[in-house]
């Protein structure tokens, strides 16, 4: 049983995905973070994409890079909002993106 897993892991972590791939930079007790990551949780439920939070306590060069821009959220390895996130620019972003 182990063995079954251990591959479904490594399929779902190493597996290309066709699904857009959003990640947001934020840390705890962020109020603007908050926000957003509930605005993007909402927004899979009709628009799916890959969601991947980060945070920028966890590493000291994301954290110089990030600290005073976050919550910071990149489409497919793209910048596409900081501190506040437009709902239907955001909308547009990810349909475009679609691979």
């Amino acid at each position: 049983m182990e063995a079954v897993a251990a591959a479904a892991h490594y399929l779902l972590e190493f597996t290309p995905t066709l699904m857009t791939k959003v990640v947001v930079y934020s840390k705890p007790g962020c109020c603007l973070c908050d926000e957003v990551k509930a605005q993007l949780t909402k927004l899979r439920a009709k628009h799916p994409f890959e969601l991947r939070e980060l945070n920028i306590l966890d590493d000291p060069e994301i954290y110089e890079q990030f600290k005073e821009e976050i919550p910071v959220v990149f489409i497919n390895g793209r910048k596409a909002f900081k501190y506040r996130l437009d709902v239907r620019k955001f909308i547009k972003k990810l349909s475009n993106a679609n691979p």
